[in-house]
């Protein structure tokens, strides 16, 4: 990049991404109305180009192609070229990914669309090269040969534009209200079965994505149903810390792994992969008593509060997968520098546990696994102790190379994920630090990113970003609802409830059930999708049914299973067709199908009550409802029910179902007993 070139109007935005492209030769608009004008006035077709920080083939595209002169020039004379932060406008990045899979059989990022002025997609694609390569055509010739068409035969692409758009209409489902398919439950256990790699666990080939909602799904499916299908997740879990695709050095995960072993990864982290994988690790440990889940969630959270944490409270968005201009360099090794950085005797055990070799299993350097170790360590081991201080010394040094870029916008959706994910190790592992931590993060977002109350989904370097969407509303409100459940905090309750209530009105479709990706009030572009699709994150819309499950069991009342209910009939056709990719539907499913158990632990005294929280809180039992009164007059007021349980000096349990209510509990010992037997049928 020639730093002598004068910024670009990007040079005016607070995305990590825009700013990353301020001093491109190509002169860049935000998305928006000046440039959208400009190409009506001058008769230029758009380029759009969408795009994250942390994305290693953004940086490769935009070093071949966006800070070339060349390519400027072309782009400058005959396009109008639009820069957005995928994770600052999903809505944009959502509907033209639509089109490019539509078009191309395919998607990624950085997403490539050229348009017209009025928004209408023509062409889409990817990554293109700067040459031409193989099925690639190059940048510049695509750029050219567009052009030429744009001036010799634009009726080919109005054409083209408009079939594809018509295409895209028929493609979004035709949905209509069926009954819910309670049967896609057990039928879906055999196609995760079929899929499973028994090898190495997930289900997939290479690239190798981590799935957590999946593995959510069957972790309460074997509680409730099968017990069978617990090895599954446990063995995916072991095999991912076992991985590369684990950070043995600092904690945290990487995106997705290159190999079916888990042991290359795409080097990224993103908080939101971290933020549903360390409930599964928590609750595995909680399940199986196995040390290294447990130690694999807490180095976790330590990473994300050491590498993540913003000054503010709130959390970072990513970590680049690049440093120096090369792809995983910040974090593999050599022998010959562990040698040369560390006693002799540490250097030959820290390189024997972590498979560090002379020949290297990445681009002839280490990544440090655990992929053919018998033994795990635990660090209650005199071993497995020495092996953490190592590792603590390893990640100092490591800590002196250049770092990765991080992304330091913060999301109100992946940092609605982390509360959870605080919320839910907090209650496991009776840290009431995660708790603190949780809440901090939430009153920034409430203080900072929803003034007059309306959420907006990010925030950086004092600026807030555009309006949220259904996502962000719908994770937020997740984190609130599991964060009340560890700490019983009304204000909690009624701003989850007020949240939701804005999801009404702001992406509910009353006629046909379901809520749109974005809001009534955001800008309006070329089609409102509503998403059913659980990909790399979960579809709004499957949380958001669960939170609307999870408060009508909390408040019980039936006005938020009935709207529940509904949107599960307008979705019941695509998750019952494909329940893989619908799998944080199937956990809506089976917590619309569970008879709910209420526990109410009712105690003055926070302290008093710690034992019988201790059940509730350090056992898993899926989609219990809890609610910790503490004589909160303010709780009574969200859930008038309370009135009817006595609060008094001694702490006392209140359980039911929807067809009964049992004899209050005082002894911990007594509730698990009815807990386990209500659930497991334990006597």
């Amino acid at each position: 990049m020639d730093m002598k070139q004068k910024a670009n109007r990007l040079i005016n935005e607070s995305s990590p991404y825009l700013l990353q492209h301020a001093n491109n030769p190509v002169d860049w608009y935000p998305w928006g109305e000046q440039a959208f004008a400009k190409a009506l006035a001058e008769d230029k077709p758009v380029l759009l180009s969408s795009g994250y920080s942390t994305c290693h083939w953004c940086h490769v595209m935009a070093h071949e192609s966006f800070e070339n002169r060349d390519v400027a020039d072309v782009l400058n004379k005959h396009f109008v070229a639009i820069k957005v932060d995928r994770e600052e406008r999903p809505d944009i990045d959502n509907i033209y990914m639509t089109f490019c899979q539509a078009m191309t059989g395919g998607g990624g990022w950085p997403l490539t669309i050229f348009m017209t002025a009025d928004q209408k997609p023509f062409y889409a694609g990817t990554y293109f090269p700067l040459i031409s390569r193989g099925n690639y055509p190059g940048f510049i010739d695509l750029l050219t040969e567009i052009n030429r068409i744009w001036h010799n035969d634009r009726q080919l692409l109005l054409t083209r534009s408009e079939e594809f758009i018509n295409a895209i209409k028929r493609v979004i489902p035709q949905r209509k209200q069926t009954t819910i398919p309670l049967n896609v439950i057990n039928e879906s256990i055999p196609i995760f079965v079929r899929n499973y790699d028994n090898d190495y666990g997930g289900f997939s080939s290479a690239p190798k994505f981590p799935m957590p909602h999946s593995l959510g799904y069957l972790i309460n499916y074997s509680l409730l149903n099968d017990k069978s299908v617990l090895k599954m997740v446990d063995k995916t879990l072991e095999c991912m810390y076992r991985g590369g695709i684990y950070d043995h050095v600092a904690g945290g995960f990487s995106r997705y792994s290159t190999d079916n072993k888990w042991l290359v990864p795409h080097f990224e982290k993103m908080l939101y992969d971290n933020a549903l994988l360390v409930p599964l690790y928590s609750l595995m440990f909680n399940i199986t008593n196995k040390f290294y889940f447990a130690e694999v969630a807490k180095e976790t959270i330590n990473y994300l509060l050491r590498d993540m944490l913003s000054p503010e409270g709130a959390f970072y968005t990513a970590e680049d997968a690049d440093s120096e201009g090369s792809e995983g360099l910040f974090y593999v090794f050599t022998k010959d520098e562990l040698f040369a950085n560390l006693p002799k005797e540490e250097a030959l055990l820290f390189c024997k546990h972590f498979n560090i070799t002379d020949k290297g299993n990445f681009e002839g350097k280490s990544i440090a696994n655990l992929i053919n170790n018998k033994v795990l360590l635990s660090t209650n081991t005199e071993h497995g102790q020495l092996i953490s201080e190592l590792k603590v010394k390893v990640r100092r040094y490591r800590g002196n190379r250049p770092r990765p870029h991080r992304d330091e916008k913060l999301l109100a959706g992946w940092n609605g994920l982390l509360i959870a994910a605080l919320a839910i190790a907090g209650r496991i592992f009776d840290r009431p630090d995660y708790y603190a931590k949780a809440n901090k993060c939430y009153e920034f977002i409430k203080k900072n990113m929803c003034p007059d109350g309306r959420l907006f989904g990010s925030y950086c370097n004092g600026k807030l970003g555009s309006l949220a969407v259904l996502d962000d509303y719908a994770y937020l409100i997740h984190g609130l609802l599991e964060l009340f459940a560890s700490t019983g905090n009304a204000q909690l309750l009624k701003d989850a409830r007020h949240l939701t209530e804005n999801v009404f009105m702001l992406f509910g479709d009353s006629d046909e059930g379901g809520f749109y990706f974005y809001g009534t009030d955001s800008e309006q572009l070329v089609l409102r999708p509503k998403e059913s699709y659980d990909g790399a994150l979960p579809s709004g819309n499957s949380i958001m049914v669960q939170n609307l499950l999870t408060l009508s069991n909390i408040k019980r009342e039936p006005y938020y299973k009935d709207i529940a209910t509904k949107s599960i009939k307008t979705f019941a056709n695509e998750l019952k067709n494909n329940p893989l990719s619908h799998s944080s539907w199937l956990n809506a499913i089976m917590l619309f199908e569970k008879q709910p158990i209420h526990v109410v632990i009712s105690s003055m005294s926070a302290v008093d009550a710690a034992e019988l929280d201790r059940v509730v809180d350090g056992n898993y039992y899926p989609f219990l409802s809890v609610v910790k009164h503490r004589g909160d007059l303010n709780l009574e007021s969200e859930l008038p029910y309370l009135k009817d349980y006595a609060v008094g000096a001694k702490p006392v349990a209140y359980v039911c179902s929807d067809t009964q209510c049992y004899q209050p509990i005082d002894s911990p010992e007594s509730l698990k007993q009815l807990l386990d037997k209500l659930y497991f049928g334990n006597s």
